[in-house]
């Protein structure tokens, strides 16, 4: 039954009950009382007499109470441990390895079986190629589009030139004015095209994978052959100016006095990078300062920060590739004759500026290459013009590296498996056939050589490996008939070079394939333990007869003596060789299983304790429908790529559910505001359902208002409305729920009224300043709104976490308490009665609680965009909508599964509508940025978690209140003597079903998403769409297991101390 008294907005209803309720006695439930609650009493003690048995209770009381709750935390620590071992041994098999190999390509040492061969050049002049280049300028544009290079030219009439177009022409013109000069080509990137693996292909040669394991496994730094340790290897001095990132892979390879690295993660930096590479870049072209470098390489940001943080079809990019098409004539013009000059982009950007490899935009980079004296040759006049599209005559990133390892005379990495760029060795009348066949020989013995080592280290199909031979043995054979063919005849030249162009790609493809074999046992071992954590957790949640605080002691006692037996055990099995994998996993495996079975016998081992854990109302039923359909639907592309409405419409459902269950109510105030709140519920989802982020799969059939456009990253000038509404309405959305109750009193009043009122503001604030910052409004420098921000910004969160944190742990309830004294009774017999008016009597616990809420609802408004702030709003707006359905409909003290499956629904559901979706592109890596100038841990990436999963985090501080909302109190009977069993004890019991429930919604999700993703390991769509899902799964559960703990339940004991300290326990 429901409280008597309302809450929402705009509505409030008469107390059902007219009669004044009196104290609760002890050991029995309070009623629900109408507000405000006059307890009228006697008084008990005589001043100044007082006892210390009740302050001695008190303290026993609490003592237990702490010992009860830090067991509820370990268990769900627990819990988060079972998770994270799952997680791990199913990616271990899952996101693909390449064993990365040691060995070196040595200048002395051919790749040939006959080291004898006549087809090499040794000496001052190359290795085992004649140089033809002392020197090497590499510049990297990131995220350089080839379409950003070439003229554009309209498909229609309609059609226009975006900002992006036609601002670096320079490229383009050399390449078509002097071909002999100068070399323009598509340069397709491997996914994931993250800036660390594409520098990695750059190097070594080598495809990337999820995970490079091997010598180089516990670091970034890249131990395997690669170009720049080859160059050093030769003693050529080499420089890096710009992205930091190199000084990760490659340490101590560069000149400590001329490199400069800067911050590469600061994506709202536009300049600071590029303008330090041009400062220090150009007075080493200087021909004073020639003899102090061999290679440059020099790596700008401007171009990729443009794009995250505006999209490429803004102004600001314009301008950016305008200042790299200037930088690349300036370069041009103090070149000589005797240095190569490579600018190339390492991989491209989508329409919002983001490269995760999941298009055909976010791979498609551009190469050119340009020298002084004539080189570059075309095989045909089709060829002479540069591609009008990356589609047409593109070349693979790792080509990249036999090309420059040949043309400054360096051995090929060992790993390498690209093939030499053709341009560069046919000569420039294009007939150097048999150059172009020495270099393919070349490269094709070093891959041959890779080949071998890794199948003998590895292993490899037999028909693969044969196919390779087969491929390699023609080509040898054509090499043979070279000699013999004469000088005057191309054709044999050119087919030994065709045949072992063919014999490279003939590799990569056995190489693609050889790395995509998938560890099965590890994976099915990562799928064993998150479903038995399932099966623990279910009947934890909802199959226990007995409260969840008295079985805390024997399950840990089990969990613990299970983790060290299992521990030991594996590490003995690894040390013995009887198990195969290293001593730290199978320690891991067997403690996660022991743990398993320890739980297993404390939870099902003694009889009685629990039963079935099905539920018995149309609600726990409903649940199970909305968490198992969605787990199913994961199996289905379609479904994952339209998640967000499927959500929409779960939330509908339970909405429409309600509304007919409110219907069904006795009590006519009951029946009413369970109506409105149902009706409510749905119309907030409805609204925010306008904002949104469409991911490229639903195209054409979806269209995203979160940004200014569909190309941009930055939000329209309308949108910077929606802070300053969310400041003006939610305060008193949540003040009309607290006054329902009357539980508007102390706290409330200030932190409501006054605190989270001026947060949200100066939130508005600071994205108004972001938005003059990316207008270019000109109000302030740059540098000037950058501090404001920062600083507006950290107060921001000052107020939410350190104030915010300090008044949730030492405030009082929200309630008032007035005591009057009353008259004398007739005859003056009787003394005089004492009446105590309580304000926010009805909803003591909830009030306090929903306190902390509102302290990480103002930080994650803060880190969310304009668009995704409206979101948050509508989510806190719906999470006190639930709470009112719940207890209208009795479901608080009943402890039903649908509220916090209802809680989980919603934190999935906004966490599309801010701004999200499951791939990895629209994760917004610039909130790392919003309080801070660079990058900090572990603050940076906290940032970007509150951003991105802000939705889930709210939701699970909101947990408790599912069965804290409009809780009756309970006092505990006096006259007995223990306090194993009290009513806090009960509550929190309560509470962790509740958390636990919570909890085994997205577990079961992730293990849904994890299954589907390993059945599905071969599909088409299994990096764009299923392994992301699986991705984002394992980090929900994650972070939601880690908020449950440390905020959530961790919480719950200052509200349930603080209502003690006042009612008693």
């Amino acid at each position: 039954m429901a409280s008597t008294t309302a809450s929402g907005p705009g509505y409030d209803r008469p107390s059902s009950k007219g009669s004044r309720p009196t104290a609760p006695s002890p050991g029995t439930s309070s009623p629900r009382v109408s507000e405000p609650s006059d307890l009228t009493t006697r008084p008990q003690l005589q001043p100044g007499k007082t006892t210390k048995a009740p302050v001695d209770k008190t303290k026993q009381f609490e003592r237990a109470f702490t010992i009860k709750h830090l067991g509820i935390l370990g268990v769900f620590g627990w819990i988060l441990l079972l998770h994270v071992t799952g997680i791990f041994f199913f990616t271990k098999g899952f996101l693909l390895t390449r064993m990365v190999l040691e060995n070196k390509s040595a200048c002395d040492v051919l790749p040939f079986d006959d080291a004898s061969s006549s087809s090499v050049s040794k000496g001052k002049q190359g290795c085992w190629h004649e140089k033809s280049f002392d020197k090497a300028i590499v510049i990297v544009i990131d995220a350089l589009r080839y379409d950003f290079t070439v003229p554009f030219v309209p498909g229609t009439e309609s059609e226009t030139a975006h900002l992006f177009h036609n601002n670096i022409p320079v490229l383009y013109e050399t390449a078509v004015k002097s071909p002999e000069n100068a070399l323009l080509l598509p340069f397709i990137a491997d996914p994931p095209t993250t800036t660390l693996q594409r520098l990695k292909g750059l190097t070594t040669g080598t495809l990337p994978t999820f995970v490079d394991a091997g010598s180089n496994f516990a670091g970034t730094a890249i131990d395997e052959d690669n170009l720049v340790a080859q160059l050093h290897a030769a003693g050529k001095t080499l420089v890096h100016l710009g992205d930091d990132t190199w000084h990760a892979l490659f340490p101590g390879y560069f000149d400590a006095d001329l490199t400069r690295p800067f911050d590469s993660f600061n994506v709202w930096d536009l300049h600071t990078v590029d303008n330090g590479v041009n400062d220090n870049l150009f007075p080493l072209l200087h021909p004073e300062n020639s003899t102090k470098w061999d290679v440059i390489f020099g790596h700008y940001l401007g171009v990729d920060h443009a794009g995250h943080r505006y999209g490429p079809d803004h102004p600001a990019m314009a301008a950016k590739l305008r200042e790299m098409d200037q930088v690349v004539r300036d370069i041009i013009a103090k070149l000589d004759d005797k240095t190569l000059l490579v600018v190339m982009g390492d991989h491209g950007m989508d329409s919002k500026g983001d490269h995760g490899g999941e298009s055909n935009d976010e791979v498609e980079a551009a190469l050119w290459m340009y020298s002084k004296k004539a080189i570059f040759g075309r095989t045909s006049s089709e060829t002479a013009n540069p591609p009008s599209t990356a589609r047409e005559r593109f070349i693979p990133q790792i080509d990249l590296v036999p090309t420059l390892s040949l043309l400054l005379g360096m051995p090929i990495p060992f790993n390498n498996l690209g093939s030499p760029i053709e341009e560069a060795f046919i000569g420039v009348g294009g007939n150097g056939w048999k150059n172009l066949a020495t270099v393919n020989r070349l490269t094709s013995a070093q891959i041959r050589r890779y080949q071998h080592e890794y199948i003998s280290l590895h292993g490899a199909d037999e028909a693969q490996s044969l196919g390779s031979e087969e491929l390699w043995e023609a080509a040898e054979s054509a090499w043979q008939n070279i000699p013999r063919a004469g000088k005057s005849n191309a054709a044999a030249p050119r087919s030994a070079s065709e045949l072992h162009r063919e014999y490279q790609r003939h590799v990569l493809h056995v190489c693609r394939g050889l790395w995509a074999k998938f560890d099965v046992p590890s994976m099915l071992q990562g799928i064993g333990i998150l479903s038995a954590a399932i099966i623990l957790l279910v009947f934890y949640a909802r199959g226990m007869k007995a409260a969840r605080t008295e079985l805390t002691q024997s399950l840990l006692s089990s969990v613990g003596v299970g983790s060290v037996l299992g521990a030991v055990t594996g590490a003995c099995l690894s040390y013995s060789r009887i198990l195969s994998a290293r001593a730290v996993e199978s320690s891991a495996l067997l403690a996660a299983v022991g743990s398993i079975i320890g739980a297993s016998w404390a939870i099902f081992g003694k009889p009685g304790r629990i039963g079935l854990p099905l539920p018995n109302s149309l609600w726990g039923w409903l649940a199970i429908i909305f968490t198992v359909s969605q787990s199913i639907g994961f199996a289905s592309n379609s479904y994952t790529i339209w998640e967000d409405e499927i959500l929409l419409f779960f939330l509908s459902t339970f909405g429409v559910v309600a509304g007919a269950s409110s219907m069904r109510q006795k009590s006519t105030a009951d029946r009413v505001l369970g109506v409105y709140h149902s009706i409510l519920f749905v119309i907030l989802g409805r609204v925010a359902s306008f904002s949104r982020l469409c991911r490229e799969e639903q195209m054409p059939f979806c269209r995203s208002t979160y940004y200014a456009s569909t190309t941009s990253s930055t939000s329209a000038p309308w949108q910077l409305v929606i802070p300053f509404l969310v400041t003006l309405i939610l305060p008193a959305v949540v003040r009309s729920f607290y006054a329902g109750s009357k539980s508007y009193e102390g706290a409330a009043t200030l932190w409501i009224g006054f605190a989270f009122r001026f947060g949200l503001f100066i939130a508005s604030i600071f994205w108004t300043l972001e938005a003059a910052d990316d207008g270019e409004w000109g109000l302030l420098s740059k540098e000037t709104l950058k501090t404001i921000r920062v600083f507006v910004a950290q107060a921001v969160l000052a107020l939410a976490f350190a104030a915010g944190t300090t008044a949730f742990v030492y405030t009082k309830p929200c309630v008032s308490i007035n005591v009057s004294q009353g008259g004398a009774e007739s005859e003056g017999r009787e003394p005089a009665r004492k009446t105590v008016t309580i304000l926010g009597f009805g909803n003591v616990y909830g009030t306090r609680a929903f306190l902390l809420v509102i302290n990480f609802c103002l930080a994650i408004i803060l880190m969310q965009k304009p668009m995704g702030q409206g979101a948050i709003g509508l989510l806190l707006w719906q999470i006190l909508s639930l709470l009112e359905i719940l207890d209208t409909n009795g479901l608080v003290t009943g402890s039903s599964a649908i509220g916090p499956v209802v809680l989980g629904l919603l934190g999935s559901f906004h966490f599309f509508k801010t701004g999200h979706q499951a791939t990895l592109t629209s994760i917004q890596w610039e909130t790392a940025f919003i309080p801070l100038s660079s990058v900090q841990y572990p603050w940076s990436p906290i940032l970007v978690i509150l951003n991105t999963f802000g939705a889930q985090i709210l939701t699970a501080i909101a947990v408790p209140l599912t069965v804290l909302w409009k809780r009756p109190l309970q006092l505990h009977d006096s006259s007995s003597s223990t306090t194993s069993s009290t009513p806090a004890t009960r509550i929190l019991s309560d509470v962790a079903q509740a958390a636990a429930t919570y909890t085994l919604y997205f577990a079961t999700i992730n293990v849904a998403t994890t299954m589907w993703a390993g059945h599905l390991r071969r599909h088409l769509m299994l990096y764009r769409i299923f392994c992301p899902r699986f991705m984002m799964g394992a980090a929900v559960l994650g972070v939601v297991d880690i908020v449950l703990i440390l905020f959530s339940v961790a919480g719950v004991r200052f509200s349930i101390l603080s209502v003690a300290e006042i009612f008693g326990w």
